[in-house]
């Protein structure tokens, strides 16, 4: 896709957003209830979904609106609710290790070149 914003890239960016929060909110769950089984298949999930947006948008940014959705996802599960208790618990190795894992995936995927890209080599052309 072009970098111009288009119709159909933003409701692409939208979609992502919104997939975001659903992987989000289920890999919550996963995690919590299934550990450390469930940690593998959110961290999996999450792969998939930040990759994808990386893939459909063509730059970095479409794993940027699955991650927006994700952490949105991530901190309003994470709130108390008004009685005092947390829907699940925001607390321990799982949960955390699903944070940082989630982070580093996210950069991992920002960060990757197009596959038509050559490699960068220091040695001049021609030579």
């Amino acid at each position: 896709m072009s970098g111009r914003l288009t119709p159909g890239r933003i409701a692409v960016l939208l979609g992502l957003l919104a997939a975001g929060v659903l992987t989000g909110g289920a890999g919550w769950l996963v995690v919590d209830l299934w550990f450390p089984g469930g940690l593998v298949v959110g961290l999996a999930a999450l792969f998939g979904l930040f990759l994808g947006g990386r893939i459909a948008v063509g730059t970095g940014i479409g794993v940027g609106m699955g991650v927006i959705g994700w952490f949105l996802a991530y901190v309003l599960l994470s709130v108390p609710r008004p009685e005092g208790d947390f829907l699940l618990s925001s607390a321990g190795i799982g949960m955390y290790a699903y944070l940082l894992g989630g982070a580093v995936l996210a950069v991992m995927c920002a960060t990757m070149r197009p596959a038509a890209q050559r490699p960068v080599s220091a040695a001049r052309p021609g030579r």
